[in-house]
């Protein structure tokens, strides 16, 4: 390009699931990038299309079927200019190898992406907290066994509070609620595993590192920082 510069990469974020999730990971990545000004951070174009139906409902037969909505939200930012997506909704990336199937530019995973991080340190056992959609479609377990790390999951009535701690507590907008349900069920997790991922996103708006023993491996904050390596070229 004119005058030796090189052209940055612009980020789609695939987002609406839910709002607040979408808006803690364009957060995360103004916050991860090295910049000392404002024309010094990446472009991004947000979708945030909270219609797209329940993922979770899907998987577990109880709701309609999301893809046809999450395939044209990401051909829109396709359309609109973005050269690659991110999508701050785990258990959508149950159906990540459709969507791209639907696009011509690259979905980057959140889930492969924290997989390969898990994998770096050395973990061998992981505490997993997400939703039951996420958990029933293997969305991490897939990942992550393929490379020999092992999985822990909440039992039956811990998994209800995780859910509650989701749905009536931080994607109703009762955060207090979210964390302290989210909370309890972490600190019995962390002591049959190594780590701790924050499976789902409201999960990383609830959890912070300070609350547990073990490492919290936040799936948002692996793919902010992809995100911002792959759009400045860094």
């Amino acid at each position: 390009m004119a005058g030796g510069i090189k052209r940055e990469k612009i980020i789609g974020i695939l987002g609406g699931m839910g709002p607040l999730a979408t808006v803690e990971l364009f957060r995360r990545i103004v916050e991860k990038t090295p910049a000392e000004r404002d024309q010094e951070h990446p472009r991004i174009i947000i979708y945030n299309n909270p219609k797209i139906p329940d993922r979770t409902a899907f998987i577990l037969g109880k709701g309609d079927d999301p893809r046809p909505e999450l395939i044209n939200s990401a051909k829109k930012l396709e359309s609109w200019g973005a050269d690659f997506i991110i999508m701050p909704c785990n258990t959508a990336h149950f159906f990540a190898e459709t969507i791209q199937r639907g696009i011509r530019i690259p979905l980057l995973s959140m889930v492969e992406e924290t997989a390969k991080e898990i994998e770096k340190m050395g973990l061998r056992k992981v505490g997993l907290l997400a939703t039951d959609g996420t958990i029933k479609g293997l969305v991490y377990h897939r990942a992550l066994l393929n490379r020999g790390i092992n999985i822990a999951i909440p039992n039956k009535q811990d998994q209800k509070k995780v859910m509650k701690g989701i749905y009536d507590g931080v994607k109703a907008g009762n955060l207090e609620l979210g964390r302290e349900l989210i909370l309890e069920v972490a600190k019995r997790l962390e002591k049959r595993s190594e780590g701790i991922i924050s499976g789902c996103t409201e999960v990383s708006v609830a959890l912070r590192q300070e609350d547990l023993k073990v490492v919290l491996i936040d799936p948002m904050d692996v793919i902010a920082e992809r995100a911002v390596k792959l759009a400045l070229g860094l």
